[in-house]
């Protein structure tokens, strides 16, 4: 049961951004920035690394979302789920796969992050600008992460939830023009 009043039909975080849009209206557009803004990550890379993270910290409603929307852009399901299974094994380059490992180690805290993992994945072709956006979109989502479950957000009833979810966030992260006065589903 969340901590503060949202709408029973809003689940996880699009409860808490109606709740307060004032400062939804800053957290949507920094994160449309960094994960559909210009960048060399793919939207799905970037989507994995949201997706890694908000698992590692156990957001079930984040893990959940980000898989579907990762889902939507590679158009299969299969290789979030072995990446979220195992990132080391997983069927991704050998880039994502070190850059994935940064996010984790960022997740767990910046300090963590080590001189070796970034010289793999230097190593493996990432650029410093896709290092950084590891770490932005790492942190980003720790934030996001203890945002929803620190005020108990609600999961939805219905799983189909996320797959609609997943199609709206593939597109854009802003607010929906017609509100959310009515369910996703």
């Amino acid at each position: 049961m969340p901590h503060i009043p949202v709408s029973p039909h809003l689940p996880g975080i699009t409860g808490l951004l109606e709740y307060r849009q004032d400062t939804a209206e800053p957290i949507r557009a920094l994160t449309q920035l960094i994960l559909r803004g210009p960048g060399t990550l793919t939207f799905a890379e970037r989507e994995m690394i949201a997706t890694v993270v908000s698992q590692a910290n156990e957001c079930q409603f984040c893990t959940a979302a980000h898989a579907a929307v990762t889902d939507v852009l590679l158009g299969e399901s299969e290789t979030c789920e072995l990446i979220r299974a195992d990132v080391e094994s997983a069927p991704i380059s050998e880039k994502m796969k070190s850059l994935l490992q940064i996010a984790k180690q960022t997740q767990r805290g910046g300090q963590y992050v080590t001189e070796s993992a970034i010289s793999r994945a230097k190593n493996a072709g990432a650029t410093d600008l896709e290092i950084h956006d590891t770490v932005l979109i790492a942190a980003l989502f720790c934030l996001y992460n203890k945002y929803v479950d620190g005020l108990g957000t609600a999961l939805p009833d219905d799983p189909v939830y996320f797959q609609h979810l997943g199609e709206r966030i593939a597109v854009s992260y802003g607010r929906r023009p017609e509100g959310y006065e009515k369910p996703l589903v």
